[in-house]
């Protein structure tokens, strides 16, 4: 099946895409638009200016799957991949991948480095308020190609998969940024949450009804921030960030049932990555890991260095002899396998992991 994928990949970057009038659509179909930051940006950072380290177009990233860089922040594939193939979608490309205008399967708006808020790593990335605006081009480009009632019906059966707010929180404290001690939890998470709705009731205005939401994962467990302060590592792991953390996923799961009650039509799904990630930090041979808590790939404490390929301020770096061992691929990423077994579960689980709806109920016409 992957070796499949990959050549419907090549095609879909490669070949011109057919005039989306000459296409008719199955009633069934989805499609997959993608929003939020590195857990799912599919290359969007190649195409702007902004830092090396922002960038992750060369080896030894996309090493296992696509077997060359793609931009994407592992060693291989992401979650929108993982669910685009199981949705019996071709890949989606990123929105600014040359070429690329079969949105009707959906397009991926991501990009690493990206939050919630427009201060957060202003002018390097493309922050959530530019993917709105993307995105409220591709529906326009839609009502040209196929008309106003299809492009309706379109956005409406979409589903609208978001990974929002892991720098908003993460940068600020490796920044050591005034921000954070200049407002109380409380006021930070709200103003985070406060974007993200902002630009969810835009998406419910364009066509979107059906959201899937990545909940936030321990930061402050990511070799990145063990290595930043590796003699306080327990409690930047089990205090300041991840309190941050907990914090956003407690208020989002309650703001998006509010939502739901004053949209009509909107529905939603959070899917709980802390936990996830949390066990296979700890207890990596319990899920087919070896290394939970040091990175494959970077250098000094944990690899948490960002150091991964040696293009950044810092060259040096050292590579794992088996990727699959471990549960992070950088200092800050996943490794391939781990977004698997989180795509999986997502799909076609229960509400412990993903919930109220799987996503596999959402594709579901």
């Amino acid at each position: 099946m992957s070796y499949f994928y990959f050549l419907v990949l090549y095609a879909t970057i490669l070949i011109p895409a057919q005039s989306l009038g000459d296409i008719c659509l199955p009633k069934e179909h989805v499609p997959l638009f993608v929003f939020g930051d590195s857990a799912f940006d599919a290359g969007n950072n190649n195409y702007i200016n902004t830092t090396i380290d922002l960038q992750v177009n060369f080896w030894p990233y996309g090493e296992s799957f696509f077997k060359y860089p793609t931009g994407r922040a592992s060693n291989g594939r992401l979650i929108p991949d993982f669910i685009a193939e199981y949705a019996n979608l071709p890949p989606i490309p990123p929105y600014l991948h040359p070429g690329y205008s079969r949105y009707i399967d959906g397009v991926n708006f991501a990009s690493a480095g990206s939050g919630a808020l427009v201060e957060t790593r202003r002018g390097l990335v493309i922050d959530l308020h530019t993917q709105l605006s993307y995105f409220k081009n591709i529906k326009t480009m839609l009502r040209q190609e196929i008309g106003e009632k299809e492009a309706k019906a379109l956005l409406v059966k979409a589903v609208y998969l978001l990974s929002v707010g892991i720098n908003d929180y993460a940068v600020p404290f490796i920044t050591n940024s005034s921000v954070l001690q200049s407002h109380s939890q409380e006021e930070y998470v709200n103003m985070v949450i406060g974007n993200l709705t902002t630009v969810i009731k835009e998406m419910y205005k364009t066509g979107g009804r059906k959201f899937v939401f990545l909940g936030l994962p321990p930061l402050g467990c990511v070799p990145r921030l063990k290595a930043l302060i590796p003699v306080k590592t327990s409690a930047i792991c089990k205090d300041k960030l991840n309190a941050l953390v907990q914090l956003h996923n407690k208020v989002l799961s309650k703001v998006l049932p509010k939502l739901e009650s004053q949209l009509k039509g909107f529905k939603y799904s959070i899917a709980h990555l802390y936990t996830f990630l949390s066990e296979r930090i700890d207890n990596p041979s319990k899920f087919g890991f070896k290394e939970g808590k040091s990175a494959c790939c970077g250098i000094g404490p944990f690899r948490g260095i960002p150091s991964c390929g040696g293009k950044g301020s810092v060259k040096g770096y050292k590579l794992c002899e088996n990727v699959t061992d471990h549960v992070f691929f950088d200092s800050a990423h996943p490794t391939e396998k781990v977004y698997q077994q989180f795509a999986d579960l997502i799909w076609s689980g229960t509400p412990d992991i993903i919930g109220p709806y799987n996503l596999k109920a959402f594709f579901e016409v």
